[in-house]
């Protein structure tokens, strides 16, 4: 959940690294608030939001997790050979 203390939300608004997943989570959250101030909330909207977070889902795990993870296979076998 993006509820973390009031001391945290300071210090990350100094541009202070995100030290664990609530923050993270609240970092995010906060950009998607933003995203929608100056918009009307509409079907629009949900779906530019859910688009983004789904490509940048996605662009990680091709990115970051697909690397390492064909690096374990390499490392340890393939259990689909």
């Amino acid at each position: 959940m993006p509820y973390i203390t009031k001391e945290k939300k300071e210090e990350l608004a100094t541009g202070r690294l995100v030290k664990d997943p609530g923050e993270l989570n609240y970092l995010i959250t906060l950009q998607l608030k933003n995203y929608m101030y100056d918009k009307t909330l509409s079907y629009q909207v949900i779906n530019d939001i859910i688009g983004a977070l789904e490509g940048a889902k996605l662009e990680f795990y091709r990115r970051v997790a697909l690397p390492y993870e064909n690096g374990k296979i390499s490392e340890n076998g393939d259990i689909y050979s």
